[in-house]
């Protein structure tokens, strides 16, 4: 089996006064501390258990899963949840995209389903349509 990796959209938004529960209680499960999380801004890491190698290393705790976040956006203290993988040894262990996102997010109280989602803005103007050129379809003959 190989990893997965999902795109999520539209991105979904943990509000600021989530946001700031969910991270320090993902800090608090450090896996330098015995926990199972391993977060950085942009980057949240859950393994399958501490890790127990020599001087704090990996050792045979294996990487489940990733969350990329974004911080700050889209407003100061929110975060947006923009991409999530489960490696292969996640998706063996019956990981789920939705899974490891509500992992750590239970800190907060949200699921991944239940968070707001980014607004996407519509397309703008073609930057290659000369300005004297109607639009696709309009006006032209076909021949």
């Amino acid at each position: 089996m190989t990893e997965q990796t999902t795109v999520i959209r539209p991105s979904a938004i943990v509000p600021a006064r989530v946001a700031r529960q969910v991270v320090a209680e993902l800090e608090s499960r450090d896996v330098g501390r015995g926990g199972v999380w391993s977060v950085s801004p942009g980057l949240w890491q859950r393994y399958d258990h501490p890790w127990d190698g020599t001087a704090g290393m990996r050792g045979t705790a294996k990487l489940v899963g990733t969350i990329g976040a974004v911080y700050g956006t889209p407003s100061k203290y929110d975060i947006t949840i923009y991409r999530v993988t489960i490696t292969s040894s996640g998706a063996e262990a019956g990981w789920t995209v939705e899974g490891l996102c509500d992992d750590a997010l239970q800190y907060g109280d949200p699921t991944l389903a239940s968070c707001p989602r980014a607004s996407l803005p519509g397309a703008g103007p073609d930057p290659f349509r000369r300005k004297d050129q109607p639009p696709e379809g309009i006006g032209r003959r076909k021949d």
